[in-house]
């Protein structure tokens, strides 16, 4: 008896999300500069339907916890995983904004790279365009 092969790990997360009827899941993108602007951007995702995740974030603005450099450092690795995981578990990407920076463009090129849609709150600053 031939049993179906188990899909990629991706492919069964789309499963799973399916079956649970879970809303469509985005992830909000963007410099941290924005932040004011990614709040708006995720009230507006919430009121339509969709689950929110965002930079939790925002070391341009002072805090304890990246006061020190070196912390400050390892902490901006760590978030840029944390981020990325995010990226991986949302069906798609929301990047706020009229400017892309290095992070962002990365972080755009990784979606891509994952096929998750993206769409901007600014098109004409996709970097493919």
């Amino acid at each position: 008896m031939s049993y179906p092969q188990p899909g990629t790990p991706e492919e069964k997360l789309a499963d799973v999300k399916q079956q649970l009827g879970l809303p469509r899941i985005v992830v909000i993108c963007g410099s941290t500069r924005f932040m004011t602007e990614m709040t708006e951007a995720d009230l507006r995702e919430t009121k339509a339907g969709r689950i929110v995740v965002k930079p939790g974030c925002d070391m341009k603005s002072p805090h304890e916890f990246w006061s020190d450099p070196v912390d400050a450092e390892a902490l901006k690795v760590r978030l840029g995983e944390l981020h990325r995981a995010k990226i991986r578990l949302a069906d798609e990407v929301l990047v706020v904004g009229d400017y892309i920076g290095d992070s962002t463009r990365a972080e755009i090129a990784y979606a891509r790279s994952l096929d998750k849609p993206v769409r901007f709150t600014h098109p004409e600053v996709d970097p493919s365009a």
